[in-house]
C-alpha cells in the first residue's frame, strides 16, 4: 500500500513541470512586515502553501528604493506604502492594475483605485496611561489648550510618515490657524522624533504622557500583554486614517502569481492575520470578526482623509506651519 503511495507520488512529480515548483514571487515590503514578529511570516506560509511558490521578502525603504530603481526593480509585489505616498508612488509609472474587486473592503470610506489595494488602516491619535493622565483632552483644540506641563512625542513630519499625517490633520482641523496652534502647542512637545518606534519608547518607558500614535495600539496592549492600561484620546474633530497598501509591479515577471497574490490580499487567510500580528484593522473583514481586543477599543465617530492629489498639494505648505510654529 506504501509503496503504490510513493511510486504514485513519484510519477506525479516527474510529470510536473518542474517550473511550477520553482516559481518565487518577489516581494518589497518595508522591514517590520516581514520580521519575525510582523505578518510577514504567516502570510508567507498561508501563501506558499495555495500558490505552489516560493516568496522572497526584500525589505528595506519601499518607495526610495522603487525610485532608485526603476524599470530594473526586481519586485513582482510591492507592499507596505502609506497612503501619504501614492500620489509619490503612482508617479513612478512602474505599476500594474490590482485587477482586484474592491466591494470587497470594509474601509470608513470608499475606494476605488485600480493599482493601490488597501490591506490594513488605523486612525492615527494620541495614546495615553489612563492610570496616570487626569485631564485626557477630548479634542484637538483641548490639547492645544491643555496645560504646558503635558509632555507630548511626535515625529518629524519630513522624516516619518506618521508625522506628516499629523502636519496634514492639524491643517485639515485649524485651517488657516494652524502655523498659530503648533506654537501653542510647542511648549507641550517634549520630543520630535525621526520615527514611530522612538516616540513610542519613549512613552513606554514613562518618559513622556502621550504619543502620537495610533487607535490600535491599546489593542496591542490588551492582547499581547495583558495590559488595559493604555488607552487612545478619541478628539471630536475626527481622526485622521492612515491606510497601508499593496500593489502590483507591471514589470513582474511572474505576473500570474502577482495577480494571485493581490487577490490573497483580501482573502480572510490573509486579512484575519493582520489585527494580531500588524496591530491594525484589516480592509477587507468586517468588524464583527475582528478580535475581542480590537472591538473593545475606542473608534472616532469621524474619519478624516484626503484623497491623493489633495494630500500631496497641501503637504509642503502643512509641514511649512509645523516648522514655523514650532520654532517660535
Amino acid at each position: 500500500m506504501h509503496h503504490r503511495l510513493i511510486a504514485g507520488l513519484a510519477l506525479a512529480l516527474a510529470a510536473s513541470p518542474a517550473v511550477a515548483q520553482d516559481r518565487t514571487l518577489t516581494v518589497y515590503a518595508p522591514d517590520y512586515f516581514a520580521s519575525e514578529w510582523g505578518p510577514g511570516p504567516a502570510i508567507k506560509e498561508a501563501f506558499e502553501a495555495e500558490c505552489d511558490c516560493t516568496i522572497d521578502y526584500q525589505t528595506g525603504d519601499l518607495l526610495p528604493r522603487l525610485k532608485l530603481e526603476g524599470a530594473r526593480a526586481e519586485a513582482d509585489v510591492a507592499l507596505g506604502f502609506d497612503s501619504t505616498e501614492m500620489k509619490q508612488a503612482r508617479e513612478t509609472g512602474l505599476f500594474a492594475p490590482h485587477g482586484v474587486d474592491t466591494g470587497a473592503l470594509t474601509l470608513p470610506i470608499d475606494w476605488d483605485d485600480e493599482v493601490f489595494l488597501p490591506f490594513d488602516w488605523s486612525y492615527l491619535a494620541f495614546v495615553y496611561d489612563n492610570e496616570a493622565l487626569e485631564e485626557v483632552p477630548g479634542s484637538f483644540e483641548e490639547l492645544v489648550a491643555a496645560s504646558d506641563d503635558l509632555r507630548i512625542a511626535i515625529q518629524d513630519p519630513r522624516s516619518s510618515v506618521s508625522g506628516l499625517s499629523l502636519a496634514l490633520w492639524a491643517e485639515e482641523v485649524f485651517g488657516d490657524e494652524v502655523e498659530a496652534k503648533w506654537a501653542k502647542l510647542a511648549p507641550k512637545i517634549t520630543t520630535v522624533t525621526p520615527g514611530w518606534s522612538e516616540a513610542y519608547g519613549l512613552f513606554t518607558e514613562g518618559e513622556v504622557d502621550m504619543v502620537l500614535s495610533y487607535t490600535t495600539s491599546p489593542a496591542y496592549h490588551a492582547i499581547a500583554e495583558e495590559d488595559d492600561t493604555v488607552s487612545a484620546a478619541i478628539f471630536e474633530e475626527g481622526h485622521y486614517m492612515t491606510i497601508e497598501l499593496a500593489a502590483r509591479l507591471a514589470g513582474s515577471e511572474e505576473p500570474e502569481l502577482a495577480e494571485q497574490f493581490m487577490q490573497f490580499v483580501v482573502s480572510p487567510e490573509f486579512q484575519s492575520l493582520i489585527p494580531t500580528s500588524n496591530w491594525s484593522y484589516p480592509s477587507a473583514l468586517p468588524q464583527a470578526e475582528w478580535p475581542e481586543g480590537f472591538q473593545a477599543i475606542a473608534m472616532p465617530e469621524k474619519a478624516i482623509w484626503l484623497p491623493e492629489d489633495e494630500a500631496d498639494a497641501k503637504r509642503d505648505a502643512a509641514i511649512e506651519a509645523w516648522r514655523q510654529g514650532l520654532s517660535q
